[in-house]
């Protein structure tokens, strides 16, 4: 996981990050050989772009780097760069070498499993002073795993395995695990065996459990775990289908923080909830009009089946909330809605605390993992109700679709719960530095970094 990193190497090429704004103030500091290069270069330290010092003996002395100000601007630059050992030649504070490593690293992820694993020649880089090596090592395995799951065909990524997932991490970190499959779900999890129970793979509900000795905080978390959505009865399209291996991204979302946050010991109590299912058309697929029983004792009408997340992620919110945590934290490739609205790129953020959303955005923004919060707008509950049952699972039209979504699971959380919906794509449509074409971690490290600082705080005024 760390192979791209070194200690020290006396023969490493040091880096140069320069702006457009300082690069003659910093060419003035260079000996005559190297001004007379980059001026023949005709380089000006604009962002994202490169310059390479030769050496007398043909190799490369120095490499000039125009600064960018994004967290995956370490990305681009590993991407640009032949294969050797690299240095940089400046310090950072912690955090910004934090960033730098993590952004280096992560630009040489590839998902090879079906093709050859031919090996691609060597970049490495010389741990800069000051880093969190652990950090590092806890963020790139999370969003690898994000990633890898994500990237698996549903063919080889059933319940069974989200399941075996999530036994791993619970084994890697002396977690308790509780795995309910099939028909054991009818009594407790109605809405979930009503989801799954049409597929081949039997559904199954899982529950990792973890309480630190010195915890300070109690989180819930909750992934929708659709390991792919077919839509049912109420079938997609073929070009809406094509992805639907991703429809358990949240699974993966919460299990790949339930990593983080257990690797770098946060103090909390954390429960993981995550309902695994094929949403699958067959004899026993659930139907449009069917009337299901969630845990809760709500009864819904099914007015599509292809809103199926929501009915699944609402026997887990209800559980989540019977422990009272202080905060529960659900994240799911929900709604076509929300891409619509902020594009593929950025997560939709629902919630019913705004003190502790601030908290989040902000510490979002810090780790330059972007979410942006949208309205529980209440007038739209109107959109839910049903003639014959307690809600409906969809609106009587498109409009508004992922706020009435939300509105859906708020009708699942206690009313002194403090909670945040997270909606998000978990998929890369195009590749760019760092970010190939593919499975994706979003609103991941901007969660963890606000789990971390919201528990410091704690501990600090205690």
């Amino acid at each position: 996981m760390l192979s791209m990193f070194t200690d020290h190497e006396p023969k490493a090429v040091p880096i140069y990050c320069v702006t457009k704004k300082n690069y003659q103030a910093w060419l003035e500091t260079q000996d005559q050989r190297i001004k007379i290069w980059l001026q023949a270069l005709d380089y000006k330290g604009e962002a994202g772009t490169i310059a390479f010092v030769p050496s007398d003996l043909g190799g490369v002395e120095k490499v000039v780097w125009g600064e960018e100000d994004s967290f995956w601007q370490y990305a681009g630059l590993a991407q640009k760069l032949p294969a050797g050992t690299y240095k940089l030649a400046y310090n950072l504070d912690s955090a910004k070498a934090n960033h730098a490593c993590l952004a280096w690293g992560l630009a040489f992820y590839k998902f090879d499993k079906y093709t050859d694993k031919t090996p691609e020649a060597s970049k490495k880089l010389v741990w800069p002073q000051g880093v969190n090596v652990a950090w590092i090592k806890a963020h790139l395995e999370a969003i690898t795993y994000v990633r890898d799951w994500i990237n698996t065909p549903a063919v080889d990524f059933t319940p069974d395995v989200l399941a075996s997932m999530c036994q791993m991490i619970a084994t890697q970190h002396k977690a308790e695990i509780q795995i309910i499959r099939g028909a054991q779900l009818k009594q407790d999890y109605p809405a979930v065996y009503a989801v799954g129970k049409g597929a081949a793979v039997d559904p199954c509900y899982l529950h990792l459990r973890h309480h630190h000795p010195q915890a300070v905080k109690k989180i819930a978390l909750v992934g929708k775990g659709v390991c792919f959505d077919t839509g049912g009865l109420d079938l997609k399209l073929s070009g809406n289908m094509l992805l639907m291996k991703k429809d358990m991204g949240g699974a993966a979302h919460v299990l790949a923080l339930a990593h983080l946050i257990l690797s770098l010991n946060v103090q909390v109590q954390l429960d993981v909830y995550i309902p695994a299912v094929e949403n699958s058309i067959g004899s026993k697929a659930l139907r449009p009009s069917d009337i299901i029983k969630t845990r809760k004792g709500l009864t819904v009408e099914v007015g599509n089946t292809d809103a199926e997340g929501r009915l699944i992620l609402a026997d887990a919110l209800d559980e989540a909330s019977t422990g009272l945590p202080d905060l529960i934290i659900d994240f799911a490739t929900l709604t076509g809605a929300a891409r619509i609205a902020l594009g593929p790129e950025l997560p939709a953020l629902f919630t019913n605390n705004q003190a502790l959303t601030n908290q989040f955005i902000a510490a979002a923004e810090k780790v330059n993992d972007p979410i942006w919060q949208m309205p529980l707008f209440k007038p739209y509950a109107k959109h839910l109700k049903s003639p014959i049952a307690d809600l409906s699972n969809v609106g009587k039209n498109s409009y508004a679709g992922a706020i009435v979504a939300a509105l859906f699971l708020e009708n699942f959380v206690g009313p002194a719960v403090p909670w945040m919906h997270i909606d998000l794509m978990a998929y890369n449509l195009s590749s760019t530095p760092g970010r190939p074409e593919g499975g994706e971690a979003m609103a991941l490290r901007g969660a963890f970094e606000f789990i971390q600082g919201w528990v410091l705080d704690s501990l600090n005024k205690n």
